[in-house]
């Protein structure tokens, strides 16, 4: 079962860029806390409209995709399974079990197949992700 991720009521339009003054409100959004995402299990959030698919790694960096699985059209990304193929990060589809690399949406197991991306950082503590950065 997937969950909505509230951002921590700290992060309002106004704090939210106060120590990043140039980068747009409109680009990251602040998803949740690090510590609310556990190591290598995604979860889905709606983030600017749009279902996307948030993992944490063992490393705690995280990485963010859309959570529309590219061959099927089914919002279920987030429910992969995360593992890695040469020292890359990846999410399998829980459907097909076709392959993603988590940093650039290629889909290693089928040519022609691919999953946009977005940047993620975290700030002070709090998941953020640029919406602007689909690949």
């Amino acid at each position: 079962m997937s969950i909505v991720l509230d951002p921590p009521a700290e992060f309002d339009s106004v704090s939210r860029d106060a120590g990043h003054p140039a980068i747009t409100q409109a680009a990251w959004h602040p998803v949740c806390r690090l510590d609310d995402l556990e190591p290598e299990w995604g979860e889905a959030a709606l983030v600017d409209g749009e279902q996307v698919a948030v993992y944490r790694l063992w490393d705690d960096s995280v990485r963010a995709v859309s959570n529309r699985d590219p061959a099927t059209g089914s919002y279920v990304m987030a429910r992969g399974i995360v593992g890695s193929r040469d020292g890359r990060a990846t999410v399998a589809s829980p459907l097909h079990k076709q392959v993603y690399d988590l940093q650039t949406g290629e889909c290693l197991s089928h040519s022609g197949l691919a999953v946009p991306v977005f940047d993620t950082r975290i700030t002070a503590g709090t998941v953020e992700i640029n919406m602007d950065t689909a690949a």
